[in-house]
């Protein structure tokens, strides 16, 4: 059977790529159901030089805001209209179950708003700099930005990068993972079709190494905005760096979820599972360290067993709607989670639920997991002959569906847990006690903290890292701040007398003269 074959958006068209095809796999299945045409290093110099002409004409960089903002609308719009085809397009290459799709990708379209909305409703300042001047604030567009975006959630956090960098006026060349690129071209044609102008949105699939790299190294790149492995995000930065370019990086995560012996149990386990096992634990901001009070501890390990063992038997194809959770993405991925899982066993861990890849048949669906890369919802405790703090998989991000689980006495012993980590993205706080999830809320060293609830995500609330979980942060309006440069401009009104007055300088004889 023939394979569908996808080509880049380039120009506002589908154009060929000259470096050998991207095979696009379905994770449920193995099968590779697509291929994808790719860039080479002349093809990404040609698009970025390309976009640069496209922001140097102004067609888009200095068009009124509200044109602007009708744009944005208007893909609002059409995202709406093409919803079905887009989830069953992200269900197929990202393997993700088809409710939790259809649960996010409706939530995109709020995006394209707020910033539409942004930028009809900005203000500009005017400041109050000293003497019979007028000073006020631009914002202008950067211009060519490169944004590299992961598999987990291909169209999300694209949309979380694609609005603000539109709505401040930049030409933008995408580049997503080289195993879930279909839905990024996918929005370029409904741009296209929305009325956004060619040339401002470009994708260019292409793997890391060299797509990617050539892409962040090109001297006409003015921004990279990055989502991906810590790894990664760190030698993108050092390429960035070089070339002076703006730069945000969303990366890796070891979210803590701290559960107090004030909360309510079932609700903060709900909590758990959803922090945790939501994307298959493919998220970086996946709660994975789940530190428990000692007094609740055996109460809190059942009931996540109970859940566990609850979405395992309903795991199945990503396209049944009563499946509970999808495969991991590759089997490098599931490679990588097996080797974490089985290094904490090894150690003298425990695991009270999952621990191993799924071979068998689902018993919901009859799915043969053994030709997918499922693995199940994993629970791992402290066992007789090894704690799971001196194991790899309490500092190490394994993204997948599997989550460790510790005690604490104290809240100072629950927060040394909590902090015992490089990264700092996520954390989340379980209590009913107000003042006590405000204080411990406090020390805990995150970008975000979450007190019973998880995952929460908006438009409007920043989101991204401290330490080595990355550099500046996404939503909001400092996301649209980040890509654009302040232009300061100061008229003088003074008379002419009046200058003549304070300003001549270099006058003959003496008397106060103005300096700055």
């Amino acid at each position: 059977m023939a394979k569908e074959v996808w080509q880049m958006w380039v120009d506002g068209s589908e154009r060929p790529g000259s470096a050998e095809h991207l095979a696009i796999e379905d994770p449920s299945t193995g099968e590779i159901f697509a291929h994808c045409h790719a860039a080479s290093l002349d093809d990404v110099d040609e698009v970025v030089q390309l976009a640069h002409r496209v922001f140097r004409a102004g067609t888009w960089s200095k068009a009124p805001r509200h044109v602007r903002a009708d744009v944005l609308d208007n893909i609002a719009e059409l995202l709406t209209a093409n919803l079905p085809r887009l989830i069953d397009l992200e269900v197929r290459q990202t393997g993700r179950a088809i409710r939790e799709m259809k649960a996010q990708v409706p939530t995109l379209v709020k995006w394209f708003k707020y910033y539409a909305s942004l930028i009809r409703t900005e203000e500009r300042s005017v400041l109050p700099t000293v003497g019979k001047l007028h000073n006020w604030i631009d914002r202008k567009p950067l211009g060519v930005v490169a944004q590299i975006t992961p598999f987990n959630h291909p169209m999300l956090i694209a949309v979380k990068k694609i609005a603000p960098a539109l709505a401040a006026g930049n030409s933008i060349v995408l580049k997503p993972s080289e195993l879930t690129p279909l839905t990024s071209i996918e929005l370029g044609k409904l741009m296209q079709e929305a009325g956004l102008p060619n040339g401002v949105f470009n994708v260019l699939p292409g793997d890391g190494p060299t797509t990617g790299k050539t892409l962040v190294e090109h001297s006409l790149i003015k921004k990279v905005d990055v989502t991906g492995g810590t790894p990664a995000g760190r030698a993108i930065g050092a390429i960035a760096g070089k070339n002076l370019a703006h730069f945000t990086a969303e990366l890796g995560g070891k979210a803590p979820l701290i559960v107090f012996e004030q909360a309510h149990l079932d609700l903060a386990v709900n909590g758990i599972a959803f922090g945790s096992f939501i994307a298959s634990g493919q998220t970086c901001v996946a709660a994975t360290r789940i530190i428990v009070q000692n007094s609740i501890l055996p109460q809190v390990v059942e009931k996540l067993q109970k859940v566990s063992e609850s979405i395992e038997r309903r795991m199945g194809s990503p396209k049944n709607m009563d499946s509970m959770m999808g495969p991991l993405i590759s089997a490098k991925q599931l490679l990588n989670v097996r080797m974490l899982v089985d290094d904490a066993l090894d150690a003298g861990a425990r695991a009270v639920a999952g621990g191993k890849r799924l071979m068998s048949k689902s018993t919901l669906d009859g799915t043969d997991f053994s030709h997918g890369y499922y693995f199940p919802p994993t629970v791992l405790v402290d066992g007789p002959s090894g704690k799971i703090v001196d194991t790899r998989i309490w500092k190490e991000e394994a993204f997948g569906p599997v989550i460790v689980v510790v005690g604490f006495d104290t809240e100072e012993e629950a927060l040394e847990l909590a902090n015992d980590s490089e990264f700092g993205l996520g954390a989340a706080i379980w209590t009913q006690d107000l003042s006590q999830a405000f204080r411990v809320s406090e020390g805990i060293e995150s970008g975000i903290c979450w007190a019973n609830t998880h995952h929460r995500n908006d438009p409007s609330s920043p989101w991204g890292g401290i330490n080595s979980s990355g550099v500046g942060s996404e939503n909001g309006i400092d996301a649209y701040n980040a890509y654009t440069t302040t232009k300061s401009t100061i008229i003088n009104y003074a008379s002419a007398e009046e200058g003549l007055a304070s300003d001549n300088w270099f006058r003959e004889g003496t008397g106060e003269v103005r300096y700055g």
